[in-house]
C-alpha cells in the first residue's frame, strides 16, 4: 500500500512543504513553529495509522495534506504593510479577507475540520461495513450518522483549541488570539463540519 504512486506523491508533497517551512521558521527564529511542527508530525503519524486500517480515499488524504500546507503558510508567510490584519503579527493567519468579517484563519478552520468530518465518515463507514459484512460502498449515510461525524469533527476542532491553549501557556509569544478568536474558530469549525456533512449526503445520494 505504501508503495503506491499516489502515496509516494503525498509523502513527497508533505515532506517538501514541511522542509520549506522549517527553513523559513529557523531563519526567522520562530519558536512557535517548533511546537506546531511536533503536533503536525504526530497528526501525520495518526493519519497514516488510520489509513492502514481504513484505507482513506485519495480525496481525504490530499485534503489533509493541503490543510497542512495552508496551516504552515498561515503561520509563516508574511503579508505586506497596509493589508488589513487582526492583531500585530503580519502573517496570513492575521489577514482579513473581508475586513472585520472574514479572516484567512477562519477559512482554514472551516476547511480543515470539514475534511476531518469527511475522514470520520470514512472511518465510521468502514466499521459499519465490517459489522454488517457488506462492501463499504453500500453503506449510505443516515441523518444520525451525519450528525455523529459532524460532532466528531467539532470534537477534533475543540481539541485543536486545547492545543492552542497549551501553546499560550508554554510560549511567551503566540499568534493564537483571545477568547473572541477562539469563539470564531469554533463557529468556523461548525460551518466546515456542517458543509462536509452535506457534501457526504450529496455524494452518497
Amino acid at each position: 500500500m505504501w508503495r503506491q504512486p499516489y502515496i509516494i506523491a503525498l509523502l513527497v508533497f508533505n515532506a517538501a512543504y514541511l522542509s520549506a517551512a522549517t527553513v523559513v521558521a529557523v531563519r526567522a527564529g520562530n519558536g512557535e513553529f517548533a511546537f506546531y511542527l511536533v503536533v503536525m508530525l504526530l497528526l501525520a503519524a495518526a493519519v497514516m495509522a488510520v489509513h492502514a486500517r481504513v484505507h482513506l480515499s485519495r480525496g481525504v488524504l490530499w485534503g489533509l495534506s493541503l490543510w497542512g500546507l495552508a496551516h504552515m503558510a498561515g503561520g509563516l508567510v508574511p503579508i505586506p504593510e497596509g493589508w488589513p490584519i487582526n492583531g500585530d503579527i503580519r502573517v496570513l493567519y492575521s489577514l482579513w479577507l473581508i475586513p472585520d468579517v472574514l479572516k484567512y484563519d477562519q477559512i482554514v478552520h472551516a476547511y480543515g475540520f470539514g475534511v476531518t468530518t469527511w475522514l470520520c465518515w470514512e472511518g465510521l463507514r468502514k466499521i459499519i461495513a465490517g459489522q454488517r459484512q457488506e462492501p463499504v460502498g453500500r453503506i449510505r449515510p443516515t441523518p444520525g450518522m451525519l450528525v455523529l461525524v459532524a460532532a466528531a469533527g467539532m470534537g477534533f476542532g475543540a481539541m485543536n483549541e486545547v492545543v492552542e491553549f497549551i501553546a499560550t501557556l508554554t510560549m511567551p509569544e503566540t499568534n493564537v488570539g483571545g477568547y473572541v478568536n477562539t469563539g470564531w474558530d469554533l463557529v468556523s469549525n461548525l460551518a466546515g463540519c456542517t458543509l462536509a456533512a452535506l457534501f457526504i449526503r450529496l455524494q452518497n445520494a
